[in-house]
């Protein structure tokens, strides 16, 4: 595919009202013609909307993490790598003592907050929502804090996310190798005010939007905890799951299938033997024959969406908007689409605690269109043993993590140890139960897709009146 390069004339005058800065970056984002626009609106500087510490425009200082592993002594950690991610339940910890000390205490994330991507690929935005009240984040996120007599949240956040918006926040990035934003660059950032019912109207899809995330997150949890609790079970935490000892000087018994020590570490053989106290069934025998597999590798060949699948990778799979590269219907293998209710694990990669390798999401409705690579694991449920939703209630927790974990073949980058797949215990409740979960799953991933249509409809409204507004 050849390498499309942008050329653009420009006027003198944009170089003398933008500093005379001779970067390409504010001339080809788009954010100069969209500033012309914008003259034909009533605007405002955003540090004029602003309130609270340092303007309500900032991030906090650097800082040395504590990572712990007891949700007792630590607080979730938002880091850029985990802030596009739908479920926000499996953060690392950093030390309660550090987070609320007097040098961190100010990011802390509250509900309502945009919060944008200062480091790496800038620009990423998100709006907070009330589940993530108990949240920090670093460094390399900026906290936009509005101040509520002089505009709502929800609309500043959808004015951001638009093709206008967007233009604003890049024009300010700054680094050749990688990339940055300050608060200052948010100094001339021009917020149009339009009519207040279309403003009310963008709040308050945002804020429905917000809250259905929170039913999503809910919903997903209480499936979880149902799923365990109808079998006696308690899922494990990472704390408990380290406070069982160390995987060194144990023996075991010979096997042809590993001789691997990690395959058969005690802790692994203790939470299969708690899983197995209760009613169990082997992985394999849940599963519709042939499954439980990675994908083929295929040859990627760029194509326009017209004529392509998006193709997700193990890092976007997590994403609440899975991005990814287009690639031609025509050469792709039939197994890079999978059917509604797939379970999906990430299949490659090494065994930091805060790694992605072995979590696990669901795959419904419009998640179907997408295409997933080769290294993620496909887990689709055999709907005559068990609910699909349901099976996935116990794939998304610590105790399936830490057992994919633990049947971990290869060097330096993992996979799974497909013989000792099959052979995984996952609890088996009732057939009541089982639908319960299900319903709180499928219900999950309904009001996930809710969420992102409403932010599109606010979205979308603040484009339009921008557009009508100018002509």
């Amino acid at each position: 595919m050849s390498r499309k390069f942008q050329v653009k004339s420009i006027p003198s005058t944009w170089l003398i009202s933008n500093g005379r800065r001779l970067d390409c970056g504010p001339y080809m984002s788009g954010a100069v013609e969209i500033r012309e626009l914008l003259k034909r609106h009533f605007t405002q500087k955003l540090p004029d909307l602003t309130s609270g510490h340092d303007g309500g425009i900032y991030y906090g200082p650097r800082s040395n993490r504590n990572y712990v592993t007891d949700a007792e002594h630590g607080v979730p950690f938002l880091t850029t790598t985990f802030m596009m991610q739908a479920d926000l339940t499996r953060l690392p910890l950093v030390s309660k003592k550090e987070a609320k000390s007097r040098k961190l205490a100010n990011q802390q994330v509250k509900q309502g907050m945009a919060l944008i991507s200062r480091s790496g690929t800038v620009g990423r935005t998100i709006y907070a929502r009330s589940s993530m009240n108990k949240v920090w984040s670093n460094e390399d996120i900026i906290k936009i804090v509005v101040d509520p007599q002089q505009v709502k949240s929800g609309y500043l956040f959808a004015y951001l996310c638009t093709r206008f918006g967007v233009p604003f926040v890049l024009s300010g990035k700054y680094g050749s190798v990688i990339s940055h934003l300050e608060p200052e660059h948010f100094s001339d950032l021009l917020v149009p005010r339009l009519d207040a019912d279309i403003e009310q109207k963008a709040h308050d899809f945002i804020e429905e939007s917000a809250a259905f995330l929170d039913n999503y997150q809910a919903n997903l949890n209480d499936a979880t905890e149902l799923y365990f609790d109808s079998v006696g079970l308690k899922d494990i935490t990472p704390s408990e799951w380290h406070s069982w000892g160390s995987d060194l000087g144990f023996t075991a018994p010979t096997s042809i299938q590993s001789l691997r020590a990690l395959n058969f570490n005690p802790r692994f053989i203790r939470l299969c033997e708690l899983i197995k106290s209760g009613p169990w069934k082997p992985l394999g025998s849940l599963c519709i024959p042939g499954t439980l597999k990675r994908g083929n590798r295929f040859n990627r060949i760029d194509a326009d969406p017209e004529y392509a699948y998006r193709l997700v990778g193990q890092k976007e799979l997590f994403w609440l908007r899975p991005e990814g590269r287009w690639i031609a219907k025509k050469f792709v293998p039939d197994d890079v689409l999978v059917e509604n209710g797939s379970i999906l694990v990430a299949a490659r990669g090494t065994l930091g605690e805060s790694e992605l390798y072995c979590r696990a999401t669901f795959i419904h409705g419009k998640l179907t269109e997408n295409a997933y690579s080769e290294d993620i694991l496909r887990v689709i449920g055999n709907e005559n043993e068990i609910e699909r939703g349901a099976l996935f209630a116990f794939m998304r927790s610590e105790s399936a993590f830490r057992m994919l974990r633990s049947i971990s073949v290869g060097s330096k980058l993992q996979d799974h140890h497909y013989t000792m797949l099959p052979s995984l215990p996952i609890p088996y409740p009732p057939n009541d139960i089982r639908k319960r979960c299900n319903d709180f799953i499928i219900e999950a991933y309904v009001a996930r897709e809710t969420a992102l249509e409403l932010e599109d409809r606010a979205r979308s409204l603040v484009e339009r009146a921008i557009e009508e507004g100018g002509r």
